[in-house]
Parts: C-alpha cells; sequence; structure tokens
C-alpha cells in the first residue's frame, strides 16, 4: 500500500472511530454498523503501522495530526524543515518528536483564524467562548444541505472566524457521506475537523421549512449548528455537543429558537437557553 494511502486510511479510521465515540455518547442506534467498518479497516492496514496506530489510540482517539505552519497542531511543537520536508513526501510514516502522534500534511488546510478582541474586555462564558451573534442565521436561503452548509461556512469567512469556506463545505461533506449528523426532533450537528489556527466554533442556522440533511430520510431539518473543530478542541467538542443535544431535547427549547427572526434575538435566546448546560 503506497503511504499516501496508508496516511489516507489512517485518517478515515480514526474518523469513523471518533464518529462511534460521538454516535456512542449521543445513544446512536449505528453502533455495531460502526464498530464492523472500523474492525475492517484496522485490518488492512501494514501489521507495524496497525501496531503503533492502536497504542496511540488507546492513549486517545487523535492519533494522527496535521502540520500547521510547521507546528504539530496536537501539542503545538515548531518541527524541524527536514521533518516537514520529510512528511510532505509522504516515503514514510513519521511520529512527531514530543506527543509521538502520526503527522501528515496537507498543502492548503482550511484555517481558523481568531478575532481581535480587546485585552480588556470581560471573559466570555458558556456559549459566547465558541460563538458570536454575528454566527447566527435566523432564515437559512439554502434549499440542500450542502447549500446551507456553505452558506453557514460562508458567514463564518465573512466575520473572519474561519478562512477557506469551500475546503471547510468539502471536508463536512465528506464526513456526511460516512454517516449523516442529523439527529431526531429535527437538528443536525454537522462539522469539519482539523481547521487549525483557531478555536472551537460554532454556527447556528435556522431553516423555517427544513431541508433533506440526509439524502436517503424524508426527515426535514430544521436545526443547524455547523461546528468547526481544531484537533486539539476534540474533548471540548464533546462537552459542547452534550450541552447543545441536553438543552435542545426539549421541544420548547427547539420551539424558541426557531420563532427568532433576528441574529440578535436568536443569539439572545441560544446564550439563554445554554447557560446552564453549556459553561
Amino acid at each position: 500500500m503506497h503511504m499516501r494511502h496508508v496516511l489516507n486510511h489512517l485518517i478515515q479510521l480514526q474518523d469513523l472511530t471518533l464518529i462511534r465515540e460521538q454516535e456512542a455518547f449521543m445513544g446512536g442506534d449505528r453502533l455495531k454498523e460502526l464498530d464492523a467498518s472500523i474492525a475492517g479497516l484496522t485490518e488492512q492496514l501494514p501489521p507495524d503501522i496497525k501496531l503503533r496506530f492502536t497504542k496511540l489510540q488507546k492513549k486517545e482517539t487523535v492519533a494522527v495530526v496535521p502540520i500547521a505552519r510547521g507546528v504539530c497542531s496536537t501539542c503545538g511543537l515548531t518541527l524541524p524543515i527536514s521533518l516537514v520536508q520529510s512528511v510532505r513526501a509522504e516515503e514514510k510514516i513519521h511520529p512527531c518528536p514530543n506527543c509521538t502522534k502520526i503527522l501528515y500534511y496537507i498543502d492548503s488546510p482550511p484555517r481558523g483564524v481568531a478575532k481581535k478582541t480587546s485585552r480588556t474586555a470581560a471573559p466570555k462564558i458558556g456559549i459566547e467562548r465558541f460563538s458570536a451573534h454575528e454566527l447566527m442565521i435566523p432564515r437559512l436561503q439554502a434549499k440542500d444541505r450542502d447549500s446551507a452548509l456553505l452558506e453557514l461556512a460562508s458567514k463564518m469567512e465573512e466575520e473572519e472566524f474561519v478562512q477557506h469556506a469551500d475546503k471547510i463545505v468539502e471536508t463536512a461533506v465528506r464526513r456526511e457521506a460516512i454517516i449523516s449528523t442529523c439527529v431526531d426532533h429535527g437538528m443536525a450537528f454537522p462539522h469539519a475537523r482539523g481547521v487549525e489556527g483557531g478555536g472551537l466554533t460554532v454556527a447556528l442556522g435556522i431553516s423555517p421549512k427544513g431541508i433533506r440533511f440526509n439524502p436517503q430520510e424524508k426527515l426535514l431539518t430544521h436545526i443547524i449548528f455547523f461546528i468547526i473543530i481544531p484537533t486539539a478542541a476534540n474533548a471540548f467538542y464533546l462537552k459542547l455537543l452534550a450541552g447543545l443535544t441536553e438543552t435542545f431535547i426539549e421541544d420548547d427549547a427547539r420551539k424558541k429558537l426557531c420563532a427568532e427572526e433576528h441574529p440578535e434575538k436568536l443569539w439572545r435566546a441560544l446564550k439563554k437557553l445554554t447557560r446552564r448546560t453549556i459553561k
């Protein structure tokens, strides 16, 4: 197996493992299907790489991480230029000298860009740590899943929370192709992992008419939380997901979100509703 294929294989396997973790967390009914896929992909790895990967995953789910501007995206170590070039050449597997995770290189990674904040600004709490009123779209214009993702990603780019909205959408669509992130009660939690350079970020879009987020189902999705996840923020993501799920499993909470027609009011509703569940 060519090393590029091995790395792509590892990334796909890791994605499946993260999806399984999320499914288990949310009480999903697709665990057996995911377990079978994970076992099958694992057995296809070369024995030495399989051993290294499984050892790393016993410590932490994220075992394969991208290089972001010459830095390991997990531990923050600035890597020697020679190592970066070797990783880019994809002739063999290279671990980070510090955290030992398997490194890979992407030519044009989608990058988050932190917005400037005043040093005297009050500390952010709750959902304010991950979102802002600028990222609220109370009336999505999109009629389908991919258009909705692009509308939300473009809003994040416009407000300077991320760059390369189109690449972020490509990442999210690839994730949706594995297993849809739409859940019961007309909600979906699409996300793009490995978007380095910024923090965990959430944009919220409301579709009054509803969108068929999963093309295989007739159910309509009305509430879409599009989440951007840097590699180092995976643990925070699960906590954020838990808070959003706990809040909006309640019918009354969902109705309050969908009733708002202005970004500022939608933002105030989101902050108020998640005050107890997202710390």
